[in-house]
This record gives C-alpha cells, sequence and structure tokens, in this order.
C-alpha cells in the first residue's frame, strides 16, 4: 500500500489536495499532519473538523517549543528582511521537519504539500523534504490549480470546505508573526482598514514601561519575571501589540522574483529586536557591530530561504555565539505610538564609560581632551591635499603640497 503525508491546514489548498492525491497521484492512503507553531486554537478545531468529514488519518505534532527556540535564535541574529522580522519563513523547516518525522514512522513514500508554484513556501518545505529519499508532491503548482478551480472542485464533491470561502485575505499565523495577504491588499494603492489587524490595536497616546532581560543574547525575563520562550514571546504579543507595536505594510521581493504587497503583525519579534539592538549597541565594539551587520544579513537571508541548516549558517552562528556571551544586562522599552523605543539599558559588559565620554569631565585618567589635537590635525588629512590639489589644477599653477620635510630634506618615510 502506498501511502502520503500530507501537510494539512483545513484549508481550501489542503482539503482538495487529498482526494487529487489518491486519483490524480494514484496513492492508497492520504493521512494529514498539522503542526502546531502558536496558530490560533480556531485553526486546529477547523482542521480536525475538516480531517473528520474527510475521513483523514490526521496527527497533531506540537512544535511550539522548537519553534520558539529559533526565533530567540533570530533576536540574537537581529534577523529581519527586508525591514520586517521573520516568521512564516522560520516556521516552515520546523513544520517540514515534523511531517518529515511523521511521514517516516508511518511508513509514508511520499511528502505533498498544497503551496502555489508562485510563493516561497514549496521552496521551504521541500527543502527539507528532498533530504530524505521520499516522493516530494505539490498538486497546486503540478496541476496548475487556480483557487477558482479549487472552489468548483469543492463544491462538486462536497468538499467541507464551504466552498472554499475561507474570507477576504490569506492569512498565515505562529507565535512570531501574523501576516495578511490576497484581495484589495494585492494593490499597493489600497488603504488597508483596521479590519486586517488582530494582534495590534490602533496607536493612541497611551504608553508603557518594559523591562527586558537578556543573557548571552537571548531575553530570559520581562519585568524580572522569568519566562520560557514560548510564553515569553504570547505575553510580549499581548502587552506590546495593545500598544500597536509591530506593524509592517511591505512590498517585499520573493525569492522567485516576483514583488509582493504583505501585511505584518509581530508585537513581540519588534519589542525583542529593538531591545537585542539596543544592548549590542552598548556591550559590543565598533568593529563587532559594523562586522556583525554582514554576519546578521547573511543569517537572515539564509533563513529567509529556509535553509536554516546550511553550512554557511553554521559558521555564522559561531560569531554569533562569541559576541553574544557580552550580550547580558537590561533594556527598557518605551511603547508608544505604536514604536517599542529603547530608552534605558545597563550591562557589566558595557564598552562605555560615563566618565570618559562626559562634557562635564575636563580629563580623566589615561585621556585628556588635549590629546585629541592631533587626531584633529590629521582628520581630513589626504581631503585638504586632494582639494588643495583639485583648486591648483583648475588655475594652471603648480601644486606645492604642504608637508614638512626631515633635517636632511627628504620626506619623512623615504
Amino acid at each position: 500500500m502506498t501511502r502520503v503525508a500530507l501537510a494539512f491546514s483545513g484549508g481550501l489548498d489542503t482539503t482538495v489536495c487529498v482526494p487529487l492525491l489518491e486519483e490524480e497521484y494514484g496513492y492508497d492512503d492520504v493521512i494529514g499532519v498539522t503542526v502546531d507553531v502558536g496558530q490560533p486554537a480556531s485553526e486546529f478545531a477547523e482542521a480536525e473538523a475538516t480531517a473528520e468529514a474527510l475521513g483523514l488519518e490526521h496527527y497533531v505534532v506540537d512544535a511550539r517549543a522548537e519553534f520558539a527556540a529559533l526565533c530567540l535564535d533570530a533576536v540574537r541574529a537581529n534577523a529581519t528582511y527586508q525591514g520586517y522580522p521573520l516568521g512564516t519563513a522560520l516556521a516552515r523547516p520546523v513544520i517540514a521537519e515534523a511531517i518529515l518525522e511523521v511521514a517516516e514512522e508511518h511508513g509514508c513514500t511520499g511528502v505533498a504539500h498544497g503551496c502555489t508554484g508562485k510563493g516561497n513556501d514549496q521552496l521551504r518545505f521541500e527543502a527539507v523534504w528532498r533530504d530524505s529519499d521520499l516522493d516530494v508532491i505539490a498538486p497546486v503548482r503540478e496541476l496548475g490549480l487556480t483557487r477558482e478551480w479549487e472552489q468548483e472542485y469543492a463544491a462538486e464533491r462536497g468538499l467541507p470546505v464551504e466552498a472554499g470561502n475561507e474570507g477576504d485575505w490569506s492569512i498565515d499565523s505562529n507565535l512570531w508573526s501574523r501576516s495578511v495577504e490576497g484581495d484589495d491588499l494585492e494593490d499597493p494603492s489600497f488603504v488597508p482598514s483596521e479590519a486586517i489587524y488582530e494582534w495590534t490595536d490602533e496607536p493612541t497616546g497611551e504608553t508603557e514601561f518594559v523591562e527586558i532581560t537578556f543573557e548571552e543574547g537571548y531575553p530570559v525575563a520581562v519585568d524580572g519575571e522569568a519566562y520560557d520562550p514560548v510564553d515569553l514571546i504570547e505575553h510580549l504579543n499581548e502587552v506590546a501589540g495593545a500598544y500597536g507595536v509591530g506593524r509592517t505594510d511591505v512590498m517585499e521581493d520573493r525569492m522567485l522574483g516576483l514583488k509582493v504587497r504583505e501585511n505584518y503583525e509581530h508585537p513581540a519579534a519588534t519589542t525583542l529586536l529593538d531591545a537585542h539592538e539596543a544592548l549590542e549597541g552598548l556591550v559590543l565594539t565598533q568593529e563587532e557591530r559594523q562586522f556583525k551587520q554582514q554576519i546578521d544579513s547573511q543569517w537572515a537571508q539564509k533563513a529567509y530561504e529556509g535553509l536554516i541548516d546550511a553550512p554557511l549558517v553554521g559558521a555564522l552562528e559561531g560569531f554569533i555565539a562569541e559576541t553574544q556571551q557580552r550580550v547580558t544586562g537590561t533594556v527598557t522599552i518605551k511603547f508608544e505610538g505604536g514604536k517599542a523605543r529603547p530608552v534605558a539599558r545597563e550591562s557589566e559588559y558595557a564598552a562605555y564609560s560615563a566618565s570618559h565620554a562626559s562634557f562635564d569631565t575636563e580629563s580623566v585618567g589615561k585621556i585628556e581632551q588635549a590629546d585629541a589635537t592631533g587626531v584633529a590635525k590629521y582628520h581630513g588629512f589626504q581631503r585638504r591635499l586632494a582639494n588643495e590639489s583639485i583648486a591648483a589644477a583648475g588655475t594652471g599653477e603648480a601644486v606645492e603640497l604642504a608637508t614638512d620635510g626631515g633635517p636632511d630634506g627628504t620626506q619623512d618615510g623615504e
């Protein structure tokens, strides 16, 4: 008997995939796998009810802890893509791994998803699955299905999706973010209403302060209370969301080259990323921060591609782990006007001295104000020479560089 494991949400795409896998691909048995990465309870209820109506063998896998751990790794890497925190991109490999485990445990010869041929998720799922010996099936892509065709097919077959009417927008939620796309939102000139938002309230004039505690780059407590990763993220989603924190409306460049409009909500992610970057600003040297921006950008790009287990990522994380040893301390965040603004930070590893930096201090220890005179003379010296040469060349006059010779008339360094 041939059996295939289907990434199953209970929505239109995956519901129509069940009979298609049997009729078009010849599988004797289809099992559905739903992976919990923090979706609303209503989505699991829908998946279970649809699976029961289809007579589908259905498994639910709790992967919230694994996903939350990856999200906090993303904080250490300051991971954003084109201005927004990665959410769906981080979740897909976790989901794919869980489905693959179920497929192998139940003797499946194939794994399947309901992704279209225009999105990123097909690539993220298959990057994981193609490491295995199982067949990879993508009915929506391979059969060229449209949403209208799926709706008609579901209605003709009496499939339990109310003819595919799932609302105006396509929504994907997990612990870290909520994405909204489709319908009027596909028009870049369309101004969305508050109706598209669920996690964030419209910003008001109200404010609130929270203190985030980090240990080696990982957030571990809020206002002095320790949380495990899942609870910490859920808590900050609620608190920050109440102040409108974490909304992004972006024209996103997908891996296939398509440009799409996406709307995201990510209150906890925004709060933690802003706090973490503020703490790094206190404890890391200028050179570390500049170089880490390149490291972080590469980490985020591989995560966006669903290739978080690539050898490059392991190498990048070696540098990240080294720098994060000192990213321990607290950051005070002020929720204000839809922003999570760092307003204070403290760490025993601060690469900062108030007494040396203060304008009120004449001289302290190893440095004095007068020490900057030599630096000031050298600063911009090449620019001055270049500008003198340009000016002289413009008038046709000979250029005489204002440099001092040595005792024998030679220039220093000769």
